[in-house]
């Protein structure tokens, strides 16, 4: 081509003469310098066009980072502004617990009280030994001077104690011990059925007797129901299937009789 171009050139040299040939030569120059620019024009808009294609895809990477951003602060505020308000609600609860110990100290105080009062108007039953009734009575009051225990604690304790107390009521026990009578030590086993009735009798069956809630003290109790007690300390003892067990009871009085 370009020996093409020099052929055509030399053709019109002779053809038009030495002047119109410089000025064919500097038209043809120019025409090839412009081209050359064109091209490195083009190489330079295709270098900006790549890097504003790059810059437009970083925009948009960095906006969606930007909005994951924002709703991860959006949910980290939400956080931090529950746990403000479950702060404030455990501060308040904190001074009610405050104000709730001071008041549980003389509660705890009568419900001990009251216990004891309970177990010295019950029937006598299962009072004496380390795990009587009494001695848990003794127990309980020594917790409430105990310093090393929480107000929680001495609560947990008291509320055992009525619980067991609360199971005498719903079932039937045996035990051995002495009663006196008239004062003679009585040797026997005694048969508690609930809180209705406490009876003994001796192990060849010669004695037998009732507590007298009334008289607060140890009765006669008719033979007739000696086979019902041997039945009741045969089912407290777990040796028989439970039954209907007749309980000698006195009949209500009204008020003022």
């Amino acid at each position: 081509m370009r020996a093409l171009v020099l052929g055509s050139t030399a053709a019109i040299a002779i053809a038009f003469g030495g002047s119109a040939f410089a000025q064919f030569s500097a038209a043809l120059n120019e025409s090839e310098a412009t081209a050359r620019e064109a091209r490195a024009s083009q190489q330079r808009i295709e270098q900006l066009d790549d890097q504003t294609t790059a810059l437009i895809n970083d925009y948009r990477a960095n906006l969606k980072q930007l909005e994951a951003a924002t709703r991860y602060n959006a949910s980290l505020n939400r956080n931090i502004q529950a746990q403000q308000r479950q702060l404030e609600r455990l501060r308040t609860d904190i001074d009610n617990v405050a104000g709730l110990q001071r008041g549980m100290q003389p509660l705890m105080e009568d419900m001990v009280a009251t216990f004891a009062d309970l177990v010295a108007a019950d029937l006598p039953f299962n009072l004496e030994g380390p795990d009587g009734r009494l001695a848990r009575v003794d127990r309980l009051n020594k917790v409430m001077g105990d310093p090393s225990l929480s107000a929680a604690q001495r609560y947990r304790l008291i509320i055992e104690a009525y619980q067991i107390e609360n199971e005498f009521g719903r079932t039937i026990g045996f035990y051995e011990g002495v009663v006196d009578d008239d004062g003679t030590a009585r040797t026997g086993e005694f048969l508690r059925v609930g809180r209705i009735a406490l009876m003994f009798k001796t192990a060849d069956d010669s004695v037998l007797k009732i507590w007298d809630k009334d008289q607060k003290a140890w009765v006669d109790l008719n033979k007739s129901y000696l086979p019902d007690v041997r039945l009741g300390l045969r089912m407290a003892k777990e040796q028989t299937a439970p039954a209907l067990l007749p309980v000698p009871v006195k009949a209500p009085v009204k008020s003022g009789q």
